[in-house]
Formats: C-alpha cells, structure tokens, sequence
C-alpha cells in the first residue's frame, strides 16, 4: 500500500507540475504581451494593502495541491485524469485561441469598457442588467459559444493552473457532508454551473448523483450538456438563481462555485433566499468563491486589482461581505471553512 500511495503521488506531482508549468507559462507570456495596466494620464494604481511576501503567495499556492493530493488518499475523489493526449491537442487549440483574443481583452481593459455585450443583447429581456458585461473583459461576455469554449483556458491561465484543483477543495468538502450517504439519494444542485466543468468533477467522483445544474446563459448551457452527455440523469436548466426555477425543498444538496462575487448586493440576497427555499431542511449548502479582506493578509494585496484590472464592478462589496450573516438569517449555519489558494470554500447547513 505504501508503495502504491507513493507512485500515486508521484504521478500526482508529474501531471499537475506539468500543467502549472504549461498554464503559468502561458500567464507570463500573456503580462509581456499585454500593454501597462495604467491607462495613459491615469494616476497610477496603488493598493492600500501593504505588499504580500512572495514566499507566504508561493506557500499558499503548493499547499492548494498539498490539501487536494489529502484529498484525493482520503478517497473524497480521485486524481485528476487530465494529462493525455487528445487534451494536449485540445489545450493547444484553446491556447491558440486565447492568443488570438488576448488583444481584445486588452484593449477593453486599457478603455475600462466592460460593457459592450449590453449592446449585443439589446432587447433580449431574459437577461438582467447586471449580468450584461464583460466581465474579465472578455469577448462575449457570458453570452457567447466562444466564450464557453475558452472560459477555462482563460481561468487556469489567471491562477497558474490552479482552478481545476481550487475547484476540487470544494468537492472535496462536499464529500465530507455525503459521505456515508447512498449518492443515488443526494439531490444535488449545481448553482451557476456554467459550461460543466465542476459538475463534471462531482461525476467523476459521484457518477450516480442526479444532479442539476443551474445557469443564466443559454451558450454555457450547451456547452455543458456537451461535456456531461455521458451522465444522462443529469438535467442542465437556463435560468437565474434569483429567480429559481424549482419547487420548494427540491434538492439534499446545492454547490456553487464562484457566483457570488459578480452578483450586486441585492442580488446576492436574493439568491441566498431562492437557495434556502430549494434546498430541503437539513441541507448542504458548499459555496467556493474569492478569498476576502483578512482571510490571508499576504493576498490582499492581489485582491485589490481585481476590481480594476479584470472588470470586475461587485468585487469591491463583495470582500465585505459577511455570508455567515447572509445565509444566517435563512437558517444556515457555517459548518466548516476553508482556505484553498485564492479560494475560499464554505459549507453550511440549513437548520
């Protein structure tokens, strides 16, 4: 067994340094092709948090993966099967392509304009005001089939290829609430699924759960349903969280990964009421989302360009924001946290 466990980490350690490494590159390459962050006559942007120490970033970022291999010998799921061929084919594609939009993303940022798809979707009333932006700048918003091809290439290339195994925390603490628990019993809703990508991590794991999954974007619903063809039980819905579509204590069990930092105020309590009405008493609720203000001193630094260099308009609020007190005036209760790089991961209770 110990040999066992000592060749799974070392392929462990092969395949996520190798992607790091090809993610990271990526990243570095980008900041050299990219223009200054300040615009031209701008006051130069100063963060009021004193500067975090590289060593304390580079601690917090190996612990990630040191917390998600724990994982992965604890049984919560298995190691990430990502390194072959067809992906590398792949990966290089989605590359590519990232490239070849990076000067859009760019100049959207130099202009401080997030907000073309507004245009774009003029007259469509499925969308709430909010929601039509370019969040990260990026081409299409939330709204376009390109966008839901390369959102994750965008995403491991900001965190050093690290969102996968971000993600991944939060399974894993979903898989503490469940475990012992007959999966074909866990009503599971995925709140802002987006193109699948964690939903697909869950089915790994969980390959019987009958989950659903939740988002406002019709692109990023298609991609999904493509990439969990294989679970058929699993239902993809189009809608809003504020607005959900459910009945009334309709799922044991809902996730939700990186929302609530793009929502309004308003908004976010909205949606913590419309999880609290589907989710049945006695429920799990797993929310992962930005790190905020005080949870690692030697990130707040980095916290702070966010707001402005990525468009992201909530971001700000959103590291205020008290969500034990949020989801505790609707019966929740923090049942554990943890820090996960740049990722927070929460599970609560409904009472």
């Amino acid at each position: 067994m110990s040999l066992l466990r000592d060749i799974g980490r070392a392929r462990y350690a092969a395949a996520q340094g190798a992607r790091v490494a090809w993610y990271m590159s990526q990243y570095l390459l980008a900041r050299r092709i990219s223009g200054p962050f300040n615009r031209p006559g701008e006051p130069k942007f100063e963060p009021q948090a004193p500067e975090g120490d590289a060593q304390s970033i580079r601690t917090a970022f190996l612990d990630l993966f040191a917390k998600d291999r724990a994982n992965i010998e604890a049984g919560y799921y298995p190691a990430p099967d990502d390194i072959r061929l067809t992906r590398a084919i792949e990966a290089l594609r989605s590359s590519a392509n990232f490239f070849r939009d990076l000067p859009n993303v760019d100049q959207r940022r130099m202009e401080r304009d997030g907000t073309e798809v507004r245009e774009q979707a003029k007259g469509d009333g499925r969308y709430p005001t909010y929601y039509l932006q370019n969040f990260h700048y990026q081409t299409g918003g939330w709204l376009s089939q390109d966008s839901a091809k390369l959102y994750d290439t965008q995403v491991e290339i900001l965190f050093g290829g690290a969102a996968d195994a971000m993600r991944r925390i939060t399974l894993g603490s979903l898989a503490r609430a469940i475990r012992g628990t007959d999966q074909r019993k866990v009503q599971l809703l995925d709140v802002a699924s987006g193109n699948g990508r964690f939903l697909s991590q869950v089915l790994a794991a969980y390959p019987r759960i009958p989950a659903t999954g939740l988002d406002l974007s019709p692109a990023y619903c298609e991609e999904a349903r493509k990439r969990l063809v294989a679970w058929p039980h699993v239902e993809i819905v189009n809608g809003a969280i504020e607005q959900a579509p459910f009945e009334d204590a309709s799922f044991d069990a809902a996730t939700c990964v990186y929302l609530f930092h793009e929502l309004p105020p308003r908004v976010r309590r909205d949606a913590a009421r419309e999880i609290a009405r589907v989710l049945k008493p006695g429920a799990t609720l797993v929310l992962a989302d930005s790190i905020q203000t005080g949870d690692a001193a030697d990130l707040d630094r980095m916290l702070e360009y966010f707001p402005v260099g990525f468009h992201e308009p909530y971001f700000t609020s959103y590291l205020k924001e008290d969500f034990k007190v949020l989801f505790g005036e609707h019966g929740f209760t923090v049942e554990e946290t943890e820090l996960a790089f740049l990722t927070k991961v929460t599970r609560f209770r409904k009472r």
